[in-house]
């Protein structure tokens, strides 16, 4: 095991790997912009340093600075946690060549998995549907208006690397296709530095179901269930719960089982996510892999009970799978939030502020678990550079039924006030008829009258 990581992030996910270090006897250090000086989580750090001014090119994206940082700190390996570098194949090769572990799949991995177009053609060799989609890149907009009139609309542009919403349109005639094509590569090409698209079918009705899949360095590979992560907003996710209310026991074994195997033929290493939409008809087609951890995580680790931060260590670290499938045990029901400081009345645009005051939300119910991942406290200042999640609360309980309560319940004793947050518009998504009897789908957000159910 390592004797001292570098956790190359910040937040909510900085603090939880930390957590989970502490506990294995693992030291940590931490890197820090200006604008995070003096942050919460910065606290569990054994060192910290600086490593520029808040943009994050010239910091959690600065590769040479978090380089330099982890040999000034004598760290052995280095955690970027999600988002960031932490599906940066080029900064997994970095890291090798200068003798640290990066703690997440192996640079080649990252490749293959990365670009969506080479990982549908892994999947399909897997055996596992892929929805109907171009061969490959679509170079312009008039290859991507015939690719389409092959498909039928409507579909969905898409950018072949990284992932979030960002570089996809969807379009439903040839119009829209062609008057979308070169903002989304312009998106694409800012965000991941690569504009090329590809071309799916766009499922009406669907839900997005993944799989939390651990591999090990040997050909090891075992999943651990399912989340539903249907409620999104802008292509990204608000609330996850697993298991999910459409997954038999049988498909999740028969497609988890299925994804394990995929991933474990890319030569992956430590955890990583298969995706999936599910049809209205209940056929699953792969989406995407993510290559890393996943901000939902928490979900899967209150109905398992195991720690995934500590099954990347493990495995970063090049030692086995410490459980076999048959010994995964999944109980009860998990449901996540994510509280964003977000003002869902105007679209959930940011919401960066000060937070006046915190009050934490209570870690027992009756007949619930209730877990709080957050790094924020009264008298903080939310900087507009970074993603807008300020923490996630998730509940764990007998059934969904008895999990949906509880969750009511410890938002209700969630206090941030200082800048608008989701807390209370996820408190009316818990109240939505579709949604208690597990009848939803990806359109359930755009459904409500957002003005009307933001409202207190």
């Amino acid at each position: 095991m390592f004797r001292r990581i570098l956790i190359a992030n910040r937040g909510e996910i900085a603090a939880r790997i930390a957590r989970t270090c502490r506990r294995l006897g693992i030291e940590v250090a931490m890197v820090y912009s200006e604008a995070d000086r003096g942050a919460p989580w910065l606290e569990l750090a054994d060192e910290a340093v600086c490593i520029g001014p808040a943009p994050p090119p010239r910091s959690y994206l600065d590769a040479d600075a978090i380089l330099q940082a982890a040999e000034q700190l004598d760290c052995q390996a280095v955690h970027p946690g999600y988002g960031f570098l932490a599906e940066e194949a080029r900064f997994a090769a970095r890291c090798e060549q200068q003798g640290l572990r990066f703690i997440g799949p192996p640079p080649g991995a990252l490749r293959r998995s990365g670009d969506k177009v080479e990982a549908r053609r892994a999947m399909a060799a897997a055996g596992i549907a892929v929805l109907p989609g171009s061969e490959d890149v679509v170079r312009d907009a008039d290859e991507a208006v015939a690719a389409a009139a092959r498909l039928g609309y409507p579909v969905l542009l898409k950018a072949r690397g990284g992932g979030g919403g960002r570089g996809m349109r969807r379009c439903e005639d040839a119009a829209r296709l062609r008057g979308a094509f070169a903002e989304a590569s312009r998106e694409a090409a800012q965000a991941f530095g690569d504009g090329a698209l590809y071309l799916e079918r766009y499922l009406e009705g669907a839900r997005h179901i993944e799989f939390q899949i651990v591999c090990d360095a040997f050909g090891g590979a075992i999943h651990l269930g399912e989340r539903e992560c249907t409620v999104q907003r802008h292509h990204q996710k608000l609330l996850e719960e697993a298991p999910s209310p459409v997954i038999d026991a049988a498909t999740r074994q028969r497609v988890g089982l299925q994804a394990a195997r995929a991933l474990a033929a890319l030569g992956y290493r430590t955890v990583g996510t298969v995706e999936f939409l599910r049809d209205a008809q209940g056929r699953l087609y792969f989406l995407e892999v993510n290559a890393r951890l996943q901000v939902e995580h928490p979900v899967t680790e209150m109905l398992t009970g195991i720690d995934l931060v500590e099954l990347q260590l493990r495995t970063a670290a090049l030692e086995p799978l410490p459980l076999a499938q048959e010994e995964v045990r999944l109980e009860g029901h998990a449901i996540e939030c994510r509280i964003n400081a977000e003002d869902p009345e105007a679209g959930f645009r940011p919401a960066p502020g000060r937070i006046e005051r915190f009050e934490a939300p209570r870690s027992e119910l009756a007949a619930a678990r209730v877990r709080w991942d957050g790094a924020v406290r009264a008298g903080m200042q939310i900087p507009p550079h970074y993603d807008s999640l300020l923490g996630k609360l998730v509940v764990h309980a007998p059934d969904r039924r008895t999990a949906i309560e509880a969750m009511r319940q410890a938002l209700g004793t969630l206090r941030v006030e200082g800048v608008k947050t989701t807390a209370t518009f996820l408190r009316r998504v818990l109240d939505h008829a579709g949604f208690a009897a597990g009848d939803y789908d990806l359109d359930l957000v755009q459904a409500f009258a957002l003005t009307r159910l933001a409202s207190p």
